[in-house]
């Protein structure tokens, strides 16, 4: 790209960086790591240091995702287990040892149910107050007590959030897509970022507020990657090679929140990721690996599975109910479509309205709201965590109120379909009301300035209708087992239908409409669940939400959130349908001048004038005014650096020195008399990306996705004419979508 020489960056300090909230050039930051890879390469042979330094360079790569995959498991490995003893510390404490959670706590008693009655381990906040477990006077305790720690927890968590660090409100995966598809967001990934995510997350885990940590575990990640990119110059220097390492990352992050490191890569791949080449790939999978790795030796869960919701079940599903499965896609489509349609109105309300001024009021009411309404309803008090394992599981011959079958135990291990009992309709009656509770409160939720996450509740918004259909289906099949529908399948003794797959399928096609996702989303979903054969079942459920999705409203709850806060992300999923050319988008339209700068004959004065009167990011240089022929653009940042630094360093440069750009251009061009010429050719880059004016517009927006471009020049016979940046092509594309071309903020 450009015919700097290898020394460019050492010899003007602060070429090849970038500004705040700028797009990256991909292409210039590839060409420039190749120029300093075959330096590398060809000073090999010189002696034994330079090929150390060599081996170095080739292995650092490896080094680093090796570094972010340790730090992430133990990250991961903290906020697992911070989390759990401040959600338990709720409902009671552990007197021998305050820091063990209620199940360490239970270790030494041999009963560890559900049922939270039988431990006496664990001290209820009314017993330490000298008050019985049960009755009135002990509820009204407890009921108090949930409510006090879970604004403690909040707040806490949205005054760090406020005083600290901004940036790690939310949940972190759209602003990271934005990164990584080549935008700047300084301190989005910084170290205080990174703590006070971690602390917050923690804290408003614990709150009670529905939410879940798995996205802001790809922020954490990826902040962790970046702190550790700059301990190797290659990637922290080069922002189009450090995103190869945050992709890695943003897998290890995956793979931490769910034990699912496969769903990890599959994530960075379809979900986050811009650029992924197959060395990254490979990368990802390795980070990926080394954190799970970790986080299962540091095991938060106390069992010796990595995985949040284990099921023991392994039962082959039967051909019929590929029906419900596909059902439940459908009904997840909608479910997902009314919370990111609710969710995004209410975002949009809360950035244009004075609420956004409160964000810690805003915090603490929500939070207050969600504890009053939750506590009272045992699905809705317990962690959603929980409530999805409870869910997901089969009914053993345990005696929770989900499992209230009237039966005969003949032998323990085989429990045939039985009728339900009451305790199962009234809990599908709770259920019911922890749906329409768990989506009104999400929908407030998401996007409130404290660390949140999304995947989480999406899987209780899909697990619970999920599990109400399997007891139907059951219930069905218990009634009618002679039925056609059932085909005979379900005559025999055994149980046909397992509820707790139903429940699996639902919180797999929420999800998947929420976010869009699906190969990774079915990866993830058997990942977590230890449950490979129920593959077919979970991609029907995936493929009908997201056809669903798609026909009700176009984009994901990521894009969405993209969209609403302007960032100027070219999404490479969409297709361009118009027929535009790029002479209908280039700047300047056809009346307006065109900021240029000539290649031998302004002054350093006529060039500051320039880059004080007008705003531009580069420059084009021409020949001359008058025959505009294209010689090459030149960055205005890079332009600014090299002006500052000649006058720093070179004698005799004053206002009245001629710039030159020309290649082999020098003191030849100069006046005898005059004062030294500037040469700039160094910082110039002859080989822009050019179109001409009647190339289709569907070409240049391929061409600035798939090669990652900040601008592109149009000519016509070799004419400059305007320049497209990326900001205009994402101006248009609005335009065309009928949408306001203004809410494209950022260049």
């Amino acid at each position: 790209m450009t015919t700097a020489p290898r020394g460019e960056a050492d010899d003007i300090p602060g070429i090849g960086q970038y500004e705040d909230f700028h797009t990256i050039d991909w292409q210039r930051d590839i060409a420039r790591d190749r120029m300093r890879h075959r330096y590398i390469v060809k000073k090999r042979q010189d002696s034994i240091w330079d090929l150390i330094k060599g081996a170095h360079d080739a292995w650092s790569g490896w080094v680093c995702v090796l570094l972010v995959g340790i730090c992430t498991g133990v990250v991961a490995g903290v906020i697992d287990i911070g989390a759990s003893w401040m959600t338990d510390l709720k409902f009671g404490i552990c007197p021998q040892a305050f820091w063990f959670n209620r199940e360490q706590c239970c270790w030494s008693n041999d009963e560890i149910t559900f049922d939270r009655e039988n431990c006496s381990e664990w001290l209820t906040w009314p017993q330490v107050f000298g008050e019985s477990r049960d009755g009135p006077g002990a509820y009204i305790i407890s009921y108090l007590f949930y409510i006090v720690w879970a604004l403690t927890f909040a707040a806490l968590s949205a005054s760090l959030v406020r005083m600290f660090a901004p940036y790690a409100c939310g949940s972190g995966i759209p602003e990271i897509k934005t990164i990584l598809s080549g935008f700047i967001i300084r301190g989005y990934l910084g170290k205080w970022t990174l703590i006070i995510k971690s602390v917050g997350l923690i804290l408003s885990v614990s709150s009670g507020l529905s939410l879940g940590k798995e996205g802001p575990m790809v922020h954490i990640a990826c902040c962790l990657g970046n702190i550790l990119s700059y301990l190797f110059p290659k990637y922290g220097r080069n922002e189009a090679k450090k995103r190869e390492i945050l992709s890695a990352a943003a897998a290890a992050g995956v793979s931490v929140a769910f034990g699912a490191p496969i769903g990890g890569v599959l994530f960075s791949l379809e979900e986050v990721s811009y650029y992924f080449p197959l060395k990254t790939l490979w990368r990802s999978f390795f980070c990926a690996l080394i954190a799970a790795f970790i986080l299962r030796s540091i095991n938060p869960f106390g069992n010796e599975h990595l995985v949040l919701f284990y099921v023991e079940y392994n039962k082959p599903w039967k051909f019929f109910e590929l029906i419900p499965f596909v059902g439940l896609g459908i009904i997840g489509g909608c479910i997902a479509t009314i919370f990111i349609k609710a969710n995004i109105y209410w975002c949009r309300y809360r950035k244009y309205s004075k609420l956004g001024q409160y964000p810690v009021m805003e915090v603490l009411v929500i939070t207050l709201v969600t504890a009053i309404i939750a506590y009272p309803n045992p699905y809705t008090r317990m962690n959603t965590s929980q409530l999805i394992y409870l869910l997901f599981n089969q009914c053993g011959i345990s005696n929770t109120p989900l499992c209230d079958y009237k039966r005969n135990f003949t032998d323990l291990n085989t429990i045939e379909n039985a009728v339900a009992g009451d305790g199962v309709y009234r809990a599908m009656w709770l259920l019911t009301l922890a749906l329409i509770l768990k989506l009104v409160m999400t929908v407030f939720t998401f996007g409130i300035k404290v660390p949140c996450g999304l995947f989480i509740p999406s899987l209780a918004l899909g697990a619970i209708p999920g599990r109400i259909v399997g007891i139907g289906v059951e219930q069905l099949a218990n009634k009618y087992p002679k039925s056609w529908l059932f085909s005979g399948e379900c005559s025999s003794d055994d149980d046909c239908i397992t509820p707790g797959l139903y429940a699996m399928v639902g919180a797999a096609a929420v999800l998947g409409g929420v976010t869009r996702m699906t190969v990774s989303l079915v990866v993830i979903m058997f990942e977590l669940t230890g449950g490979v054969r129920y593959i077919v079942p979970l991609m029907a459920a995936a493929m009908a939400s997201k056809w669903v999705g798609d026909a009700l409203g176009k984009q994901g709850i990521y894009d969405a959130h993209i969209a609403l806060n302007g960032y100027p992300f070219l999404d490479s999923k969409d297709e361009f349908q118009h027929t535009s050319l790029a002479a209908d988008v280039m700047q300047p339209k056809r009346n307006e001048t065109l900021s240029v700068i000539t290649q031998d004959s302004m002054t350093v004065d006529d060039v500051e004038t320039l880059l004080k009167e007008t705003e531009h990011n580069g420059y084009p240089v021409v020949v001359s005014k008058e025959s505009q022929y294209l010689v090459g653009f030149v960055l205005r940042r890079d332009l600014n650096l090299a002006i500052a630094n000649a006058r720093r360093t070179i004698e005799g440069i004053t206002g009245q020195s001629v710039v030159i750009f020309a290649v082999g251009g020098g003191p030849t061009l100069a006046s005898p008399t005059g004062p030294p010429p500037l040469p700039l050719a160094r910082i110039l880059d002859l080989a822009p990306i050019t179109v001409t004016d009647q190339t289709p517009m569907e070409t240049v927006v391929d061409m600035f996705r798939k090669l990652g471009l900040r601008q592109t020049l149009v000519t016509h016979n070799g004419r400059l004419l305007g320049v497209i940046t990326k900001k205009d092509v994402l101006r248009h594309v609005k335009q065309m979508d009928n949408e306001d071309p203004n809410s494209v903020l950022f260049n």
